[in-house]
């Protein structure tokens, strides 16, 4: 639902509404009144995550000294007692395991880890076909790589999750979002039985509730450090992705998202799931609606393959999306693609390459495009609504040469959302459980 749609609560007027979101490269923090305006920021980093090969981790201390610098800094401003709400958004499948105390065992293993070859085997002779905890990247490979090295384990808990009992000493829950990929089942809303196929231990996983459903009050020490009101509400989060989708305002079935990053990923409202692991789609649970996504590898690490981002703005200029080159173009970064055709060995197709840099810089737009096109095609096929406009976030869709070519391509409205960040869409979140009373 758009912000505006909240504020008309009594219990959300004059209250202020908190979005924690931890990324990659640093920690976020919005502040919202109940009107859905911004009335605080800050950002503080994190130092890159640690790499050995495909294996990717992180010492979650980090994180949680991160969140209490940028709590420091996005409540300096505020008057502190209007604080009503606060959720959390993290990136989805980082894993860790704790003991009884929430105390990690080991590093987390990040959402880009992609070295639980033999536990994704494993997964693969048990696991139905339509769960999107499959593969080596999914976070339930990297569970049974955990628990087998940790049998002393009580909790295994996402990077929103943990970030989540740390302010509210509450351990043990998660999100049917971010459960997504450890094996939740979003269409019965359990645990699936086959996990004990798995020898997976019940023990460590998480009670899971819908985003946005209350977890408890801050934690009295928590509330005491940052002078906060001990009658703040701490809500369930959500992955980074959906977070940044919510900050968009797209609310309506059939409007849509596309990110245009290193990746093209695509997200779509839907008034039922659509869950095809074999085309790279998946869907969230959103209220009584859903989020149907896809990823392809196609995107702007495609176009940097060829082109700097300088050269690039030095070309954008050049470029007349109202003539096409005719060029027909697959654009990738290397050979392999999941989302909207699943093709492992799939070469890229960017060949012949014209003398005008600017007409090849063209074609790739156009091919980038047309594989956004035949993403949103393959969705509504399966049985996704066919979306009505298209809000644009991410570094491409600043370009408005882009933009106009991905109109002519897609047949719709193609528009830059005014938000973007995932720690607004928590802050939204957060503000929508305390709006519904």
């Amino acid at each position: 639902m758009p912000p505006s749609s909240t504020s008309t609560s009594p219990a959300a007027a004059g209250s202020l509404h908190l979005g924690l979101d931890l990324g990659t490269s640093g920690v976020r923090a919005v502040v919202i009144d109940a009107q859905g305006a911004v009335q605080s920021t800050a950002r503080e980093p994190l130092p890159p995550p640690r790499r050995e090969g495909p294996r990717m981790s992180q010492d979650p201390a980090l994180w949680w000294q991160a969140v209490q610098r940028v709590l420091a800094a996005v409540l300096a401003p505020l008057e502190r007692s209007r604080l009503a709400s606060l959720a959390v958004d993290g990136t989805s499948g980082t894993l860790l395991l704790t003991d009884h105390e929430g105390t990690p065992l080991a590093p987390a293993l990040m959402y880009g880890d992609a070295a639980c070859i033999a536990e994704a085997a494993r997964i693969a002779t048990v696991a139905p076909p339509d769960t999107a905890a499959r593969g080596p990247a999914c976070a339930l490979a990297r569970l049974l790589y955990l628990q087998d090295r940790h049998p002393g384990a009580a909790h295994a808990l996402h990077q929103a999750d943990w970030i989540t009992a740390r302010l509210t000493g509450r351990l043990g829950m998660s999100d049917e979002h971010n459960a997504l990929k450890l094996g939740y089942d979003p269409l019965r809303r359990c645990w699936p039985e086959w996990l004990q196929a798995l020898g997976v231990r019940a023990g460590l996983l998480p009670e899971v509730v819908a985003p946005g459903t209350r977890i408890g009050f801050v934690a009295p020490d928590i509330a005491h450090a940052f002078g906060l009101p001990p009658q703040l509400q701490v809500v369930a989060g959500t992955t980074d992705g959906v977070a940044a989708f919510l900050a968009t305002g797209a609310s309506r079935v059939g409007e849509a998202v596309t990110s245009l990053g290193s990746t093209l990923v695509l997200k779509l409202l839907s008034p039922r799931p659509v869950i095809a692991p074999a085309f790279g789609i998946y869907s969230h649970r959103l209220g009584a609606r859903w989020l149907v996504g896809g990823a392809s590898n196609s995107g702007g690490a495609a176009l940097l393959k060829h082109f700097s981002a300088e050269r690039m703005a030095e070309l954008t200029p050049r470029l007349r999306p109202e003539t096409p080159t005719g060029l027909d173009y697959y654009p990738l970064p290397a050979p392999g693609e999941r989302f909207p055709v699943s093709d492992p060995a799939l070469a890229p197709r960017d060949s012949p390459r014209p003398a005008d840099d600017a007409l090849f810089f063209q074609g790739l737009l156009e091919g980038i495009a047309a594989v956004e096109a035949l993403g949103y095609q393959r969705m509504a096929a399966l049985g996704a609504p066919a979306p009505s406009r298209v809000l644009t976030v991410g570094g491409g869709a600043r370009n408005a040469a882009w933009t106009s070519l991905r109109r002519r391509c897609l047949g719709m409205p193609v528009e830059l959302a005014s938000q973007e960040e995932a720690a607004y869409g928590s802050a939204l979140l957060a503000l929508r459980a305390v709006a519904a009373g």
